[in-house]
């Protein structure tokens, strides 16, 4: 597929300057005259200036300078680059379709073929609901697919009068053919979502944590991010402090720091395949924080890419298997501890007799220790609320 057609290039004179020698922008290969060859690359910029989701009366088309990635991009470049290799394309900005589901669809077909030759897409976009075209992206795996967003609210309203951006995770829960396994929510305020959707939540045995649990302890979100095969972020998930660049302004949620780290932990995830940062609105960050917030962001993911282990297979050396007995069902418990980067896995087989297959899904340390102590990890009791 020539992807070439769904793209605008960007203009070389507003990043000219962001190629020194050791910053990133100096191994970035931009859409400027030529096409890239994303082919060969790593991991793939994407620009999308589409908010119909979020505004009823945006045009399609809007003017390049106000697009959310420009700003973003700049920063990024500048950054200097890490120790490690770096293979990046900046395929420029995605050209919305007529209606807001067309852009749905070019967004899936640009995800899906990307994840067909191995290269990540970091979407760089407008409306959240564009997470549902990044979504739509998986559909051709023919598998159960993680995801994971990261959200001050859960956009899973039922009411019909709101904006696409309120309402996209309904769409994904209710799309037909339904391979979504499990979906986490991060950061959310209770004060900002309905008790209903919660509850919604709790049915499903989906996994949702407060922006409070993410403060005490962000290292135990690790195990919650490394299941996701695809993550998506809500720029109002940060606290307007560190990220203006949205509104309704938001004085309460994740540190710009917090944020870094939930990114470092997705480059690190062997099983993501693409990245969605949403929400951000230029024209409202005066001094480009959310820009520079972004950029920071999405600099940790591509480091995290670059120490990747490789750990998806539990049968070699590299990992050493623990087996906790029970006296009560389940008879017994395997964890496996990798060796490399002391990372956890917790092995679920069902109970029902159902003959789905078992699932070895990320855990910490402190469920190990729980299992020890014979109590049962809620993220096992989760698991098998959806495998049996």
């Amino acid at each position: 597929m020539n992807l070439a057609i769904f793209f605008e290039p960007l203009n070389e004179d507003a990043f000219a300057s962001l190629t020194k020698p050791r910053t990133l922008g100096a191994y970035v290969s931009r859409f400027v005259s030529k096409f890239p060859d994303w082919r060969g690359a790593d991991i793939a910029l994407i620009g999308i200036n589409e908010t119909r989701g979020r505004q009823a009366d945006a045009p399609a088309e809007q003017p390049a300078a106000s697009a959310p990635a420009r700003a973003v991009r700049q920063k990024l470049y500048s950054l200097n680059k890490g120790a490690g290799r770096c293979r990046l394309v900046d395929l420029g900005n995605l050209r919305p379709g007529i209606t807001l589901e067309d852009t749905y669809l070019r967004l899936k077909e640009i995800v899906e073929v990307m994840l067909s030759h191995h290269t990540i897409p970091i979407i760089i976009g407008g409306s959240q609901d564009l997470e549902y075209g990044q979504y739509l992206g998986y559909e051709h795996l023919e598998r159960a697919v993680n995801m994971v967003t990261v959200d001050s609210s859960v956009d899973m309203t039922e009411d019909q009068d709101v904006m696409p951006n309120k309402k996209q995770l309904r769409q994904i829960l209710m799309h037909e053919p339904n391979y979504l396994f499990s979906l986490g929510q991060i950061g959310y305020q209770s004060y900002l979502v309905e008790p209903e959707v919660m509850g919604t939540l709790e049915k499903m045995h989906f996994e949702a944590y407060r922006v409070g649990e993410v403060h005490r302890n962000v290292q135990e979100m690790e195990p919650v991010v490394r299941v996701a095969d695809l993550l998506t972020f809500d720029v109002s998930a940060i606290r307007h402090q560190d990220a203006p660049g949205y509104e309704p302004a938001n004085p309460f949620g994740l540190t710009g720091e917090e944020a870094c780290q939930l990114c470092w932990y997705a480059g690190q995830n062997d099983a993501l395949t693409s990245l969605g940062i949403y929400e951000y609105q230029p024209e409202l960050d005066e001094r480009e924080l959310t820009a520079t917030t972004i950029a920071t962001m999405i600099w940790y993911f591509i480091e995290g890419y670059y120490h990747r282990k490789n750990e998806l297979g539990f049968t070699s050396r590299q990992f050493t298997k623990y087996a906790v007995a029970f006296n009560e069902g389940p008879d017994r418990m395997v964890f496996y501890k990798s060796k490399q980067s002391e990372k956890w896995w917790l092995e679920v087989e069902p109970l029902s007799g159902s003959g789905n297959g078992s699932r070895v899904v990320p855990c910490s340390y402190d469920d190990y220790v729980q299992a020890t102590k014979g109590e049962v990890p809620n993220r096992w009791i989760m698991t098998q609320a959806r495998i049996g």
